[in-house]
């Protein structure tokens, strides 16, 4: 497996960059795409004639299908196809791959628009809303269809499924011609129209492209352009009952949409011929603008300890291996911001991994370290004890006096002092973690065991004199001494050196919280990849809930905002279950605060 370590952030646009750069770079500096005109919206040969030469030196677009959530993958598409757009001064375009009415919702239509703007980017340029329907341009797919048929070059074919199958070949085998393919353009025209007038029965015909049943690329080999659907779509209501093939549509789409270059992931590769073959006829035909797009692949993100299969997340949703789409431990974008990523994050991993045509594995690691990048100059600290144990300062009442509570401050950003401060309570019992308690500590342990000297952050120093436990044998809490002219931020602070400091929370204001540790939801790096079910990889201790005290500042914590609980890792204030209203602080861990697995 390759290991993808951090880069810096590159400069743009450079035509010397990545090979997509290199190709826009190309065709910018041959004026491939300056004679084309944009007639302001998505349409034929004839409408964009009749438009002002296009401004966008580039056009590309975003086509994702809504029939689910966008993952992690989508957005690195995001941040590639905006991100050009952006870069070259031209235009992305949101297009709705809405070819499939029994998979396809609004609720997925309005969950992809919502992500494409929180991660930062809008389709609208120069006055023109670039939010597109592949179901706005039905019409004219099939005007599409009706022309390859009348010239020869499509035919309505009646075999069966399991004879579609078995007639079409394999990679060792050429594929059969149907005893459909040479009825006459006439036939085949009235065959079709009669598919789209509901005369046939749903499975009984498709329209097929006149290619080559012989060829060595399977996509070739008369590939399907219609099939027959009894099924509402949720844009054009029952008015077909025939729908375009994904492979059909999608070049349809590129071209009255003027795009230059349509970037996809590498098992498009295979369908490239097709894609031309199509375009090229259309434009033979005159009914698309000149010259067509172009195809451009790139190896699909693939990141360890990660599913992002639609279908796998469907079933892990489904069956409730996970609370939903929004699961913290999900790689879908709704997801990743209820666990606490920020969209600068993922746009900085998207960049740091860059676009290749090599297919390799991306360490879970690298996108947790753009995360840490991104936080570690903004999130606001706090101080909170996860698995908390009672630590009682035996002398404090003698010494500070009985029932004394020292105020202590820290900043809320350590870089940034025009953050301020925050302030919280020392007294007699405090919060500490009990993995900070030893009684025979190992090499290397400086925090608490007896007889040793530590600093509480932002407090005292206090000297372990040893601890209680139970009957059983659990610490039940520990006890130590304050050394009263240690405080923090005083002269005496320097006089008693140590080596350990440990963080704490003050008994007397400190507030309960449940805090959510997640971990990878898959144990093994590559799940499914070997012979075991990908649920049976399933990491059992992928999350896990516990009752937290955290410093009072964290009373007044928001939903999604971020925060360093300092030497714990990186948490969020969970954006569904988190009401400080109502006393329920809810606090989600983002990552720790370095590499570990979990």
């Amino acid at each position: 497996m390759r290991r993808v370590t951090t880069a810096p952030r590159s400069p743009a646009p450079a035509a010397s960059g990545n090979f997509l750069r290199q190709a826009i770079g190309h065709d910018i500096a041959a004026a491939t795409y300056s004679s084309r005109r944009w007639g302001g919206s998505p349409g034929d040969a004839r409408h964009h004639a009749g438009g002002p030469p296009d401004w966008a030196p580039i056009r590309t677009r975003f086509p994702p299908e809504p029939n689910g959530y966008l993952h992690i993958g989508h957005a690195k598409s995001i941040s590639v196809n905006f991100g050009l757009a952006r870069d070259y001064g031209g235009a992305c375009h949101l297009r709705l791959d809405d070819t499939n009415p029994e998979k396809e919702g609004l609720e997925y239509v309005e969950s992809i628009q919502e992500t494409v703007r929180w991660l930062g980017f809008d389709w609208e340029q120069h006055g023109i809303r670039h939010l597109y329907q592949a179901s706005d341009s039905f019409d004219f797919m099939y005007r599409a269809a009706e022309y390859l048929i009348e010239a020869g070059l499509a035919y309505v074919d009646e075999q069966s499924a399991e004879q579609l199958r078995i007639n079409r070949g394999d990679f060792g085998r050429p594929g059969v011609d149907s005893p459909f393919r040479d009825r006459s353009p006439a036939v085949n025209l009235h065959r079709f129209r009669e598919m789209r007038d509901g005369k046939l029965a749903e499975g009984a015909a498709i329209l097929r492209a006149r290619i080559d049943m012989a060829s060595p690329n399977i996509n070739l080999r008369d590939p399907a352009l219609y099939r027959i659907k009894y099924a509402r779509h949720h844009n054009t209501g029952d008015r077909w009952c025939i729908y375009p093939m994904y492979t059909f549509a999608h070049p349809i789409e590129d071209a009255l949409e003027n795009i230059t270059h349509s970037i996809a992931t590498l098992e498009f590769e295979d369908q490239r011929p097709f894609y031309d073959w199509l375009l090229s006829h259309l434009a033979q035909g005159g009914l698309i603008n000149t010259p067509a797009p172009r195809q451009y692949e790139f190896a699909r993100l693939k990141l360890t300890h990660v599913v992002t299969s639609k279908r796998k997340l469907r079933q892990l949703v489904n069956e409730g291996h996970v609370d939903g789409w929004d699961d913290p431990r999900m790689p879908t974008i709704v997801g990743l911001r209820r666990r606490g990523y920020t969209p600068g994050a993922l746009l900085l991993f998207a960049e740091r991994v860059g676009v290749s045509k090599a297919d390799s594995w991306i360490d879970y690691a690298v996108l947790e370290g753009a995360l840490r990048d991104d936080l570690e100059p903004v999130a606001a600290r706090a101080m909170a004890v996860l698995d908390p144990v009672r630590l009682v300062i035996t002398n404090w009442d003698q010494v500070m006096g009985t029932g004394h509570l020292e105020r202590c401050s820290a900043p809320v950003h350590p870089r940034v002092p025009e953050r301020g401060e925050r302030s919280f309570s020392f007294g007699r019992d405090l919060w500490v973690e009990r993995a900070d308690y030893a009684e025979s500590p190992g090499p290397g342990f400086f925090r608490l065991f007896p007889g040793n000297l530590v600093r509480l952050k932002f407090g005292y120093v206090v000297r372990c004199t040893g601890a209680v436990r139970t009957s059983s044998g659990e610490l039940a809490e520990i006890h130590a001494e304050v050394l009263p002219e240690t405080r923090s931020g005083t002269p005496g602070a320097a006089a008693v050196k140590v080596k350990g400091t440990i963080t704490w929370v003050g008994a007397a204001d400190c507030l309960q919280a449940e805090v959510r540790l997640y971990g990878h939801l898959f144990k093994v790096a590559e799940p499914g990849a070997g012979e075991e079910s990908f649920l049976g990889e399933i990491n059992p201790a992928s999350v896990q809930r516990v009752t937290a005290c955290v410093e009072r500042t964290l009373g007044h914590a928001q939903a999604d905002e971020r925060f360093q609980f300092e030497r714990l890792g990186y948490f969020v204030a969970d954006r569904k279950d988190h009401q400080p209203g109502e006393g329920k602080l809810v606090f989600n861990r983002i990552t720790t605060l370095k590499e570990s697995f979990t």
